[in-house]
């Protein structure tokens, strides 16, 4: 079977410009092109398209798909391993993120005795357990988003001013990176 560039994206639910953009960047060329200089692509275009959804479901980039797809080795385990273990981090930092914020919430005393820790040395200590600025922006994001007014008195608690306070509250509402 051959498949126009309109028919190869409704048959992936993508856009044209996406088929477009993978043939700009070499991960997903046509076969060929017929009347008019429409793109045509055949089946086995089909199978690497489906391939190329596949990986991107696992969250690796378009240009490590393309090394995998034109690796004569079988280079996608390992790709795949790396990506399950950058994950597996990510989750174990959200965890222990996790349990410190629900230890606060949960004991009011040890909410009131952070207070006697600066921000500055708050910020260095969690550096120190591996939580780096983007995890930190997420800890302030998930704390403002469920917990706005705990969240408020938690910087307070910290001796912030009312200017840091409302910066720090801005910021964990941006999207980060």
């Amino acid at each position: 079977m051959i498949y126009t560039i309109g028919k190869l994206a409704r048959k992936f639910n993508l856009s044209r410009s996406t088929l477009l953009y993978y043939d700009s960047i070499g991960l997903l060329s046509p076969i060929k092109r017929g009347n008019g200089n429409y793109r045509i692509y055949s089946e086995e275009d089909c199978k690497r398209l489906e391939q190329i959804a596949s990986y991107r479901q696992t969250g690796l980039s378009l240009q490590h798909i393309k090394e995998i797809l034109d690796s004569k080795k079988c280079i996608a385990a390992v790709s795949l391993e790396a990506k399950l273990e950058e994950i597996n981090e990510e989750i174990a930092m959200l965890r222990q993120q996790q349990h410190f914020i629900i230890k606060l919430l949960q004991d009011s005393r040890l909410l009131e005795r952070v207070s006697i820790i600066q921000k500055d040395s708050l910020t260095g200590l969690m550096q120190s357990a591996g939580i780096d600025e983007k995890a930190q922006w997420r800890l302030h994001n998930q704390f403002e988003k469920k917990f706005p007014d705990k969240h408020q008195e938690f910087l307070q608690i910290l001796g912030l001013t009312t200017e840091q306070i409302s910066k720090i509250r801005e910021w964990s509402y941006k999207e980060q990176e």
